[in-house]
């Protein structure tokens, strides 16, 4: 068998495996669930970060205080790229909501794809308002539009 028929053979069999409408009972409610406890997680994380930030910016006479510009969008990167991008496929609001992320192909999802799959998110609700996540409501998998662009779907993982 070839590398190309194999490939496309697991990429079959990976979409039919993703059309079964019970992964998807429930999703959008349990994915807002899920992003609120993770915002929660990541605002707590910035906490100690923010003081070790003032701290820096004592001892550099104020300079590292620019770091504060930035401080929140680093840790929600660095966490979504541990969490999702790990072998559970799912950050801890995921977990707890019983959701993971899948790619259509099979594939595991990386930490790049997991970073990448974040910030489209926050652009595309920056640049396109929230109301891009009523796409959700007109795609038979629940995804949304970076979920689309990106060849991922988050399922239930009962």
């Amino acid at each position: 068998m070839t590398y190309q028929a194999e490939t496309s053979y697991v990429t079959a069999a990976a979409a039919r495996d993703l059309d079964q409408p019970r992964l998807y009972a429930g999703v959008r409610t349990r994915r807002i669930l899920a992003f609120l406890f993770d915002y929660a997680l990541v605002l707590i994380l910035s906490i100690p970060a923010a003081i070790l930030v003032f701290v820096l910016g004592l001892i550099s006479l104020g300079l590292a205080w620019g770091l504060y510009a930035v401080l929140l969008p680093v840790i929600a990167i660095v966490y979504v790229g541990f969490t999702m991008g790990s072998a559970a496929q799912a950050t801890p609001g995921m977990r707890i909501a019983d959701l993971r992320v899948r790619r259509l192909d099979g594939a595991r999802v990386d930490p790049v794809l997991a970073v990448l799959h974040g910030v489209l998110f926050w652009a595309s609700v920056s640049v396109l308002t929230p109301l891009v996540l009523l796409v959700a409501l007109f795609t038979g998998r629940k995804q949304l539009l970076h979920d689309l662009l990106l060849g991922t779907v988050i399922v239930r993982d009962n």
